[in-house]
């Protein structure tokens, strides 16, 4: 099979069919686009052989797109919130697991600079399966949660790191040299983001942010450009898309860009990993078998036995301790980065990579049961922790308090909603796609998040279940009707206002969920029917209600800056 499409085309009828098993196996589809690997390669079908280029090229930009996600959701806000313990841990897991990792693997047989380059991939947890895992179970904002999603940001920082090390190995030199020059280049990045986050870009992204077509276009340009100039001035493609995320990551419309090029980047890191899985050749799985599965079962149990002792030793009970052990248990994504990336400096073979596929399937597969099913593990390892005595340590979830009120559209009628909710000091936050709003709001005090109420992974983001009333004065149908069913999806307890201009889509926003729909012309047809039926027809009258709509028109020109 040459033909390009017809390739692709074979591609994603394989992947979609593994996906449907997958899904129902209640597995990330990660596994799946490895399988699909496998399946299409030389051990199975072996018709992924013409423009192998072209399909290198899309794997790249997968990488590229990944690491770009990875800096611009790296959140050093969150570090700070949880202070030293996350570093401690995240420290100490990496340690660990690089040096028991190492040891490990020179007994299995491999060659030092191999079991090297292993060792520091297997370190790394997966962010992108612990994230979605977490947020199904609710769990994010547990005391466990945090502190795994936590570490995941010192191991981001630490992989940052050691990208920059394999980088600055690749011409060869002396470790002094090479250290002093990754300290010089980290100092050089980190003026060169705070520079473009502070001055260039928030004035350039208030502009591009007023098109959601135009922020999706801005954001592959910045990602790829970036990525290309810090490659010209000699670092590698995937630290320049790291930093062109982190330079972004600052910004209040990082959300609204995450949640774009998500799905664009799902596309590319799909074929990443159909590539590396049909690299696999029937003479590496024989041999690779029994080392992948050792190595698997050390992340296995290693990483949750790390965790548990430093988090115990830390102060925290026994149960998030071994909660987040669990939720830690599988390699990351960036490992295969991180061997790649050995691969293209000329350090390593590339035969590598099939040892490493085989430890990322069982661990994925294994530990994603886990984490689902962790407190019924817990449950079943009471007896084994009680015999230790009972546990002193005891610790208090923190929960954040949900938002009485939501608003969706702050121009035209939310500006004065926000206004009479913020007299009555009702605990309220505004959705707006509008750079200027969002700017005016946070200026004001009041919490504003910039986002598209079309957007089913940004509303996933809102806890809008959780709040007792949400009016949304969008002018679309459509979009309100995604953010309803989205609401209703989850509960019937909040209460929807939305807004409508025309008679014809009544049904469609009822339908949908809302209890109630505002339209304008039945709201002021009603006011002026009032003031005739209620008000005295003479000119003091009309220029009293005059002088209320000038008052009115001041006060919208206080709140959002221009009428």
């Amino acid at each position: 099979m040459d033909n390009i499409f017809l390739q692709i085309s074979a591609l994603m009828a394989i992947t979609v069919s593994i996906a449907f098993v997958v899904k129902f196996l209640r597995q990330p589809l990660l596994i799946a686009y490895i399988v699909a690997g496998i399946v299409s390669g030389p051990l199975f079908l072996n018709f992924l052989h013409g423009d192998t280029e072209l399909f290198h090229a899309f794997s790249e930009f997968g990488v590229v797109l990944l690491l770009f996600l990875v800096g611009l959701s790296l959140n050093f806000d969150h570090i700070k919130k949880i202070g030293k313990s996350a570093t401690i841990v995240g420290t100490s897991q990496f340690a660990f697991t690089a040096i028991v990792g190492y040891l490990l693997l020179t007994l299995l047989g491999l060659q030092m600079i191999s079991a090297l380059y292993i060792a520091i991939a297997i370190t790394f947890s997966s962010t992108i399966i612990i994230v979605k895992l977490l947020a199904e179970k609710k769990d994010t904002q547990t005391v466990y949660g945090r502190h795994v999603i936590g570490v995941m940001v010192v191991q981001d920082l630490i992989a940052i790191a050691v990208m920059l090390v394999i980088t600055s190995l690749q011409g060869g030199g002396d470790l002094v040299a090479t250290f002093t020059t990754v300290t010089v280049k980290l100092l050089a990045l980190g003026a060169f983001v705070s520079l473009l986050a502070r001055y260039a870009l928030p004035r350039i992204l208030d502009k591009v942010a007023e098109s959601g077509e135009f922020l999706f276009i801005f954001t592959i340009a910045w990602c790829f450009g970036i990525a290309s100039l810090l490659l010209w001035l000699g670092f590698s493609l995937e630290i320049g898309a790291i930093i062109a995320g982190l330079s972004l990551g600052s910004s209040p419309y990082q959300p609204e860009i995450s949640s774009r090029i998500k799905p664009l980047r799902d596309f590319f890191i799909m074929v990443f990993f159909i590539i590396l899985g049909s690299e696999m050749v029937v003479g590496e799985l024989s041999t690779i078998i029994l080392p992948g599965a050792v190595l698997a079962l050390f992340i296995l149990l290693g990483n949750t036995f790390i965790l548990y002792i430093v988090l115990r030793w830390l102060g925290f009970t026994r149960r998030n301790s071994f909660l987040a052990g669990l939720t830690a248990s599988q390699v990351s994504e960036f490992g295969f980065i991180v061997l790649f990336t050995g691969v293209s400096a000329g350090h390593i073979t590339g035969t590598e990579l099939p040892l490493f596929t085989v430890v990322a399937l069982i661990t994925i597969f294994l530990s994603s049961y886990a984490i689902t099913y962790n407190e019924q593990l817990y449950r079943f390892m009471i007896p084994f922790f009680n015999i230790f005595g009972k546990d002193k340590h005891q610790q208090r979830e923190e929960t954040l308090e949900p938002y009485t009120v939501w608003i969706f559209g702050y121009h035209r009628i939310g500006w004065r909603i926000c206004e009479t909710l913020k007299n009555k000091n009702i605990r309220f936050a505004v959705v707006d796609f509008d750079p200027k709003a969002i700017s005016k709001l946070k200026h004001k005090g009041i919490p504003a998040y910039f986002g598209d109420a079309a957007d089913v992974e940004f509303l996933e983001s809102l806890p809008l279940e959780k709040a007792k009333m949400i009016i949304s004065t969008l002018p679309e149908v459509d979009d309100q009707v995604t953010m309803v069913k989205h609401v209703r999806n989850k509960t019937n307890k909040t209460m929807i206002i939305t807004n409508l201009y025309q008679l014809m889509y009544l049904d469609d926003l009822y339908n949908a969920g809302s209890n109630y729909v505002m339209m304008s012309h039945l709201l002021v047809g009603a006011w002026i029917s009032d003031i005739l039926r209620d008000a005295p027809w003479t000119k003091t009258q009309f220029n009293k209600l005059k002088k209320e709509q000038k008052d009115q028109l001041k006060l919208r020109m206080t709140s959002t800056g221009h009428l």
